[in-house]
């Protein structure tokens, strides 16, 4: 039993993290101190004034734990981890974590290339980006090997140096196949330091060296070749285009500007790089309600970069954050240079700052009605169920079904709906295996005490959707399917509400089943919509899944049929000839030249497919008969 008052005086005075539990185990939130002792017994004082929020928190609390670090460096980091880990809910979180993608510079090869990264390594390679636009990496990939002639083969040179002929790009002319040897290494580098500074926005010399030669072909009357040099010069400019000059210092800076609106706040952060804008991405968070300006963006900040592997030299916030010292000393550490932060006042930084809070205020307010909308379609469901039902607190709901037919190959299904939405991670299916013949509520048995038996295992790592106990449990049925999973909950000594969604004699929703009595519900309300997609989800889930387990008992080749021809030899035989028509007609020599494929075998495939045309023969003549 969780004594409050002794714990509290347990504490340590210790720089560290704690968590904060409810009723039901589930974290709710995380914290760091620099002394535990005193942070923690603030929650718990009654003179202390708190938010709304906190005191929320502060009310569902069943008890906490701690962890004691050696700084409050190392708290921090800490912090950052759990809080990504368990998205509490009280924590000011950040809605969509986004990895943007890099473009990699091999310097370290031989010959080197230009390649599409999604994560950014200590490889020796050279990382430009991050970009927000994939297809703006490939595009400027492309263009590079098409002017400084680099290759994009995965070959291994100079090892693999003249072991298979060159490939098309060397055909076009594209390429100077240093696969071949054909190019010495070291013009080749000259190439691909050009590339490089073309990368970092030096483009007037290749563009000098495209016009020279666009002029020479247009005298000569090589109007064709004029053209694609044209073409080219184009696209060098549109690249450039892209990245519109903010900045004369050359240097890596995120502008970081925010907007608010009740418990929804949208982040907009502009990505400068060597003193260009290179793009732009907004980030909507939750739990802001009560919450400061500087509380709110130092949640931002280390939510956003401890998932992403870039660290600019400098950050630009509006404000000064909380935990700034921390912070910057773990960015730092992490960037292995020393990072800024700023708060610009005038000039030429300050507009930049207030642009991208304007294009914060514009992202709010256009997606404020559609914020609004979503929060009614799952949260606001929810709440509506939890009336009707007269049930607090139902954040995850698991749903049921089972799918058949005639009982054959029974399967089942379990969706999970968190907050009003889709965990489609949590999905689980079910081979029911002690139940033959049409006996759902069999099966339904097999299933539930198999999902919440598991549940009770030791050492379920954190991505164990059974990990997690459901609030609510819907059933695809009305009575008898909830007595079945009540039946079950009482044998394994769980107490967990169970309701019934019931079909009309169209089969559509027309009200839930629970507490023994049908509760009509609202057809033009939320939370019908709501219990109507769990409905369809659990079922469309069973269907696929029954579906796909019949397609691979049906799914049969005659070649299976055949004495010694396994899957091997099965697969060599269709990637050697065309059609089945082929291999009936083939003849004992070809399939000897099929690799893989010996005396007997072949033998075997000729004796089988002329015993076939034997036995047709048969037939047709006893049916002529």
């Amino acid at each position: 039993m969780f004594n409050l008052e002794e714990e509290l005086k347990k504490l340590p005075a210790k720089p560290g993290v704690y968590l904060m539990h409810d009723a039901s185990d589930e974290i709710i939130y995380v914290g760091k101190a620099i002394s535990l002792k005193n942070r923690v017994r603030q929650y718990f004082q009654k003179s202390r004034n708190v938010t709304p929020k906190i005191q929320r928190m502060i009310d569902r609390i069943a008890w906490f734990e701690y962890i004691v670090t050696d700084s409050e460096l190392e708290a921090l980091v800490l912090e950052c981890n759990l809080i990504k880990e368990h998205s509490p809910r009280y924590n000011t979180m950040l809605k969509d974590g986004k990895a943007y993608p890099f473009l990699k510079a091999t310097v370290q090869e031989a010959y080197p290339r230009l390649l599409f990264a999604r994560q950014m390594k200590r490889d020796g390679s050279r990382y430009f980006g991050p970009f927000t636009s994939g297809r703006a990496i490939r595009d400027t990939i492309e263009l590079a090997n098409q002017l400084f002639h680099l290759r994009n083969c995965r070959r291994v040179l100079p090892r693999d140096t003249g072991k298979e002929r060159p490939c098309l790009y060397y055909q076009i002319g594209q390429c100077p196949a240093p696969c071949q040897g054909f190019v010495e290494q070291e013009e080749y580098r000259r190439n691909f330091e050009r590339a490089i500074k073309f990368l970092q926005g030096d483009t007037r010399e290749i563009i000098r060296e495209l016009t020279d030669k666009m002029n020479r072909a247009s005298e000569a009357m090589q109007f064709e070749e004029a053209a694609r040099y044209r073409d080219l010069i184009q696209s060098v400019r549109q690249v450039t285009e892209k990245q519109k000059i903010t900045a004369e210092d050359n240097e890596d800076r995120d502008i970081v500007a925010m907007a608010r609106g009740g418990d929804e706040a949208v982040v907009q952060v502009f990505f400068i790089r060597d003193g260009k804008l290179i793009g732009r991405e907004h980030y909507y968070l939750t739990g802001t309600a009560d919450e400061g300006n500087a509380s709110v963006l130092s949640a931002f900040i280390k939510q956003m970069y401890s998932g992403t592997p870039y660290i600019p030299r400098e950050i630009w916030t509006e404000e000064e954050i909380e935990d700034e010292e921390a912070i910057r000393e773990w960015l730092s550490e992490r960037r292995e240079r020393r990072v800024y932060f700023r708060v610009p006042k005038r000039g030429q930084k300050e507009r930049l700052l207030e642009l991208a809070k304007r294009n914060a205020y514009m992202v709010l307010t256009k997606d404020a009605e559609k914020l609004k909308e979503e929060r009614a379609r799952t949260i606001g469901a929810m709440e509506e169920i939890q009336s009707l039902l007269g049930i607090e607190g139902l954040i995850r709901v698991e749903s049921y079904d089972i799918s058949n037919i005639n009982g054959f190959e029974t399967v089942g299904s379990m969706v999970v709906f968190e907050n009003g939405k889709a965990k489609k991670n949590d999905y689980r299916k079910f081979r029911i295996r002690t139940v033959s013949g049409p006996d759902d509520y069999g099966a339904m048995e097999e299933m539930l005490t198999r999902r919440f038996e598991h549940s009770r295992k030791e050492g379920l790592s954190e991505a164990d959707s059974f990990r997690s106990l459901p609030d609510i449990i819907f059933m695809d049925g009305g009575r008898g399917q909830v007595n079945v999973a009540e039946r079950v909950l009482q044998k394994l000594g769980y107490d967990l509400p169970v309701c019934g969604m019931v079909k009309d004699d169209h089969h559509r929703t027309r009200g839930l089943y629970f507490n023994n009595r049908e509760i009509p519900i609202d057809t033009h309300g939320q939370g019908f919509r709501l219990i109507t997609r769990i409905q369809d989800e659990t079922h469309r889930f069973a269907i696929e899944y029954h579906k796909l387990i019949r397609s691979k008992t049906q799914v049969h080749s005659v070649l299976d049929d055949i004495p010694t021809i396994g899957e091997v030899r099965r697969k060599a035989l269709m990637r050697y000839f065309e059609s089945l028509e082929q291999i009936k007609a083939a003849t004992l020599e070809q399939l000897r030249e099929v690799p893989g494929m010996n005396e007997r075998s072949a033998a075997e495939v000729v004796r089988f497919f002329r015993q076939r045309e034997k036995d047709g023969e048969t037939e047709d003549r006893t049916k002529g008969l």
